[in-house]
């Protein structure tokens, strides 16, 4: 399952899976399953985003090999979701 993702297919799938459980019409079964599910794939989407993360310090490395770490704020940038209050968590 997992050898097929990209983030943004994973991303999407998790995001069906969570309304899924909010629906709350599942059996225990059904909705442990579609839990464990979501388990995996924010796994994933947590281990694709560190790799992301990784490649941008490395090519924001300067001459020296020494990486500059900045803050980012979305605020700073104009792009606070305002739907989400600029917080952004998992549903579960």
């Amino acid at each position: 399952m997992m050898k097929d993702l990209n983030f943004e297919k994973a991303l999407k799938d998790l995001e069906s899976t969570v309304e899924k459980l909010e629906q709350g019409d599942l059996s225990l079964d059904e909705s442990l399953k579609l839990f464990e599910k979501g388990v995996k794939l924010a796994k994933f989407l947590r281990k694709e985003l560190e790799k992301a993360e990784k490649k941008v310090e490395i090519l924001l490395k300067d001459e020296d090999g020494k990486v500059s770490a900045e803050s980012f704020d979305a605020e700073e940038d104009g792009e606070e979701d305002p739907d989400n209050g600029g917080n952004e968590s998992l549903p579960f």
